[in-house]
This record gives C-alpha cells, sequence and structure tokens, in this order.
C-alpha cells in the first residue's frame, strides 16, 4: 500500500493542487477563508466565555480558543472533504487505475496547507499576548503526527462508508458539530467534572488539543499518558482503516 503512495505520489500532487485551485478559485479572500473563520469564532466565542459566561484559562482566552480551533478545523475540514472525495469523482474511481485512498488523503494536504496558514495568526497572536515558545516546543511534530494519522484514519472510513451509504455524509455533518463540543476546543475539559468530565477525557482530539497547547504555550499535560494511547489509537485505526479501505476498493466502481 505504502509502495503504491510513493509511485502515485505525482498524482497526489496533482489532485491537491486541483483541489486547491477549485476549493478557492472563485472566492474574493482566497486561502484567506482559512484565517478568516477561526478568527470570527475566536472574536464570537470570546465574547461569550469572557463576557457573558466567564471562564478560567491558563492563557488569554483569545489564544487558547484560537489555538482550539486552528487545530480542530483542520481536522473537520479534512473530514467534511474527504467524506464525499469518492462520490463527487465517479469517472476517476471507475475508469482510471490508481490507489483510490489517494482522494481522502490530498484532502488532508489541503486541509494542511489551511493548517500552515493559519499557524501564522497563531504566531501572531502568541506575540500580542507575549507567550513565547519554551522548551515543550519538541513536542510539536509529534503532536502534528499523531493529528494528522488520526485524522487520515477516519478519513478513509468515512470516504469508504460513503460511498456504500450515502446517508453517512448527512449523518457526519451532525456527528462532527457534536464532536466539537464534546472536545477542549473552546473550554478547558479538567472544568468539568463527574462522568460527563470523564466521557470527554476520553476523547482522542481532547488529548490531542492539550497537546498543541502543552507543546506551544508550555502548559502541563494533564494526562501525559493519554496523548501517548492517542498516538498508539492513531497508528492502529490509521493502519487498520487503510487495509479495509484497500481490500473494498475493488467493490467501489459497482457501487457508484
Amino acid at each position: 500500500m505504502l509502495r503504491e503512495q510513493i509511485e502515485f505520489r505525482g498524482l497526489l500532487l496533482q489532485m491537491t493542487t486541483r483541489d486547491l485551485m477549485l476549493r478557492y478559485k472563485q472566492t474574493v479572500m482566497g486561502v484567506g477563508w482559512a484565517v478568516f473563520m477561526p478568527l470570527l469564532n475566536t472574536a464570537v466565542f470570546s465574547v461569550v466565555f469572557m463576557r457573558v459566561a466567564p471562564i478560567a484559562t491558563p492563557v488569554p482566552y483569545p489564544l487558547y480558543a484560537y489555538s482550539g480551533l486552528w487545530a480542530w478545523n483542520f481536522l473537520a475540514s479534512a473530514l467534511r472533504f474527504s467524506v464525499i472525495s469518492l462520490t463527487s469523482n465517479p469517472n476517476l474511481v471507475t475508469k482510471v487505475f490508481f490507489p483510490r485512498e489517494i482522494f481522502p488523503f490530498s484532502t488532508i494536504l489541503v486541509a494542511l496547507v489551511d493548517f500552515a496558514v493559519g499557524a501564522v495568526v497563531l504566531v501572531a497572536l502568541m506575540a500580542w499576548y507575549q507567550i513565547a515558545p519554551t522548551a515543550s516546543l519538541w513536542l510539536l511534530p509529534v503532536v502534528i503526527a499523531i493529528h494528522v494519522m488520526f485524522t487520515a484514519g477516519v478519513a478513509l472510513l468515512l470516504a469508504m462508508g460513503n460511498l456504500f451509504y450515502r446517508d453517512v455524509k448527512y449523518l457526519f455533518e451532525v456527528g462532527i458539530t457534536i464532536w466539537m463540543f464534546a472536545s477542549a476546543v473552546l473550554y478547558p475539559v479538567d472544568a468539568i467534572g463527574g462522568k460527563t468530565g470523564l466521557i470527554l477525557r476520553l476523547n482522542p482530539v481532547t488529548a490531542i488539543l492539550e497537546g498543541y497547547r502543552a507543546a506551544l504555550f508550555g502548559l502541563p499535560l494533564s494526562h501525559p499518558s493519554a496523548l501517548a494511547a492517542v498516538g498508539v489509537v492513531s497508528v492502529v485505526l490509521l493502519l487498520g482503516s487503510w487495509m479495509a479501505f484497500h481490500r473494498a476498493e475493488f467493490d467501489f466502481a459497482e457501487n457508484l
């Protein structure tokens, strides 16, 4: 499977470039949307959680919220386009031979471009609030790798699932909204106690988000083993979903 990706790496790059151009070709702001939407959401939630229902965060709330939205938007954007990546390219899926996982993988690479653009604003906010990087910054590549592997594993399952059951894309839109508020995107999960807090801490995305904040802001990881566990889960999820996807791709043409 990996050998095929290396062999068709040029096609992956071409599809990524195509998707980037199609997404931003007729928009006024272009890739600026990758910055505008997280900033807008940060402003809205800052009003809510600083004025209406104040909550305590280890760094200024706008920075806390933006860092969570920045990381979350990568996951959400990659999955949102991955779920329809096969069904929106029926001619290529049915008539041309190449590894079909290139479709969801290309959406992840497009989301990574937005992720990189959004990082510029994050650095600017850190400078504004005088939050300097610490020695914990070494953890950032590890967290990004876990984040990408986890996203890729889920993306393969969603793309394959929506091909066989077209209502998956509708269920996804409901599920992604619930998933966001069940993660540590906008508030510290440790502030919630009881069974609800325990359930939220079991969410893999929560550990990933806490890993980002630990790496960027030097915050202590409240549950260090959680990030390691999510790393293992991400590797297993990616390998398992990739193998399932590879075995099922011979049936793709019949379901388009």
